[in-house]
This record gives structure tokens, C-alpha cells and sequence, in this order.
């Protein structure tokens, strides 16, 4: 079960989530997000996942190309932030990097992922608060300042 601490409070917290075998990464992320009112931070994660789901966004389509990582992956790199939608819920712009068996790897924009044996969260809230906006000259929606 996900377990989750905060390592500074304040006008700027710090937190730190951990995740276990079989949770859903991105969603996990973005249901906390919720619950804690993160409406502007930084994350970065490493761990493993089981199988995972990248991104490659099509600019012509307006639309992420999914590539599937059907076997098991290091999280080399996990970064983004998280923003305000405009639903006012918490809206994740995640990219990995991930290492597979024989030491190449797969990356783009994270979809998904799905936990083994763990993945280490660390979020970091902004001074200000984000607020992301669709662009429909884009087709995705983008942190508005």
C-alpha cells in the first residue's frame, strides 16, 4: 500500500511517496496529488515498473502515439510537475526515461506504469500555484502563466 511523509512544512512542502507492487503509477500520483491539494509542485521518481507506457506527442494529430514497455523496466528518470486543470483537479505533464534488460531504453511522455517492486516520489509544491489551460491550437493543455 502507498505510504507517503512530508520532510518540510511550510509555505513549501517537501513529500515523499512510495509506492508498492502492482499500483498504477500515474493515477496513484495524481489521486495524492488531489488529497494533499497539490496545485503546483515539481516530481521526480525512480524505481521499477512491471510494464509501463510512453508518449511520442504528434503535433499534425494533436495527440500522444503510445508506446507500450511490455516487460520489466528501471525508472531511470521520472520528472514533471503538477499543475491546476481546469476542472480544478490535479493535472500531472510526466516524462521517463526507462531502462530495460539489455541497457537500452524506451521514453517519452508518461502515460502509465505499473509498480514492481517499488517507485520513490519525491514532490516538491511550487511557491505559486500552477495553473494548467487546454490550447486548442495544440490540442493539449499547458501550464498558463
Amino acid at each position: 500500500m502507498m505510504r507517503s511523509t512530508s520532510i518540510q512544512d511550510g509555505p513549501r512542502r517537501t513529500l515523499v511517496l512510495i509506492l508498492d507492487r502492482g499500483e498504477e503509477a500515474f493515477k496513484t500520483i495524481t489521486d495524492f496529488a488531489n488529497r494533499e491539494g497539490i496545485d503546483g509542485a515539481s516530481v521526480t521518481a525512480i524505481g521499477a515498473f512491471s510494464e509501463a507506457k510512453v508518449g511520442w506527442f504528434d503535433l499534425a494529430a494533436k495527440k500522444y502515439k503510445p508506446t507500450a514497455v511490455n516487460e520489466q523496466c528501471e525508472v531511470l528518470s521520472l520528472m514533471g510537475d503538477v499543475a491546476q486543470g481546469e476542472d480544478g483537479k490535479a493535472s500531472l505533464h510526466l516524462h521517463a526515461v526507462l531502462g530495460l534488460q539489455d541497457g537500452s531504453v524506451k521514453g517519452g511522455h508518461f502515460l502509465s506504469g505499473s509498480v514492481q517492486p517499488t517507485l520513490e516520489v519525491t514532490i516538491t509544491e511550487t511557491a505559486g500555484h500552477l495553473r494548467r489551460k487546454m490550447r486548442a491550437d495544440l490540442g493539449i493543455a499547458l501550464i498558463n502563466i
